[in-house]
């Protein structure tokens, strides 16, 4: 009997899981498919176009390190950063878990 009721509970975490992922990709499909026409820029432009309208004359304090060929290098440079921060805070609260869970087996 209790073999079945695990079953049930799997059933029931893999349906809530599925239903969770459509949810996210809805949420992600819908705003893009509401604005399919509108361009998307980033802030560093839209900054720059306000600092012209403020002060015509304005110069930079400083130009880029490097200014990446294309939009698209940009863009993957941007998520490669992205994935790097995902990365080490995600190994930083694993550590921080797995470490409390050692804590609390050699407690008890």
């Amino acid at each position: 009997m209790e073999t079945g009721a695990l079953n049930g509970a799997k059933k029931n975490r893999l349906f809530v899981n599925l239903l969770l992922v459509f949810v996210v990709v809805v949420l992600a499909v819908i705003p893009l498919y509401v604005a399919r026409d509108a361009e998307f820029e980033g802030a560093d432009g839209k900054a720059e176009e306000a600092i012209a309208e403020i002060k015509a004359d304005y110069e930079p304090w400083f130009s880029p390190v490097f200014e990446p060929k294309s939009s698209e290098i940009e863009s993957a440079l941007f998520a490669l950063q992205a994935a790097i921060g995902a990365a080490v805070i995600g190994y930083g609260l694993g550590y921080l878990r797995g470490r409390k869970k050692k804590e609390d087996e050699q407690g008890t």
